[in-house]
């Protein structure tokens, strides 16, 4: 029992090591604009993932493209005797979370008030490996 424990265990630190992920939490951008660029690089390589944030017009694309990069040089931290154009890294997975929301009152006509909720946002980014082999 266990040697089958330590095999897995092997197996999984293996596997952990092919990926990185990076969070971006609290990000002043409503979820729903930073959704609209993340679909954008979900499942592409890293590099091409890259020139599409560095020239998207959205904002959002900018605070994406910084979450790339570091999730980027965690796997480097990770792999250091491997190098990022032999490994194949795409978006493995990119999700975005609703934050916590900042409410504000707002002046309406005749003495009453509209709330306006100011959103954040939490990003998760994950980067995947297409080689099997560490060379």
């Amino acid at each position: 029992m266990g040697v089958r424990k330590r095999e897995r265990a092997e197996q999984t630190k293996e596997a952990k090591k092919q990926i990185a992920f990076a969070k971006l939490n609290n990000c002043p951008t409503s979820p729903r604009k930073m959704r609209l660029v993340a679909d954008l690089v979900r499942g592409e390589k890293v590099e091409r993932a890259l020139q599409i944030l560095k020239f998207n017009s959205k904002d959002a694309s900018k605070s994406l493209e910084k979450l790339l990069l570091s999730a980027l040089a965690n796997w480097q931290a990770k792999n250091e005797d491997a190098s990022i154009e032999d490994a194949e890294l795409f978006v493995k997975e990119i999700r975005v979370d609703g934050g916590s929301m900042l409410k504000r009152l707002r002046p309406a006509p005749q003495g009453r008030a509209h709330r306006i909720r100011k959103r954040s946002n939490h990003v998760t980014l994950v980067l995947g490996a297409n080689n099997n082999t560490q060379s």
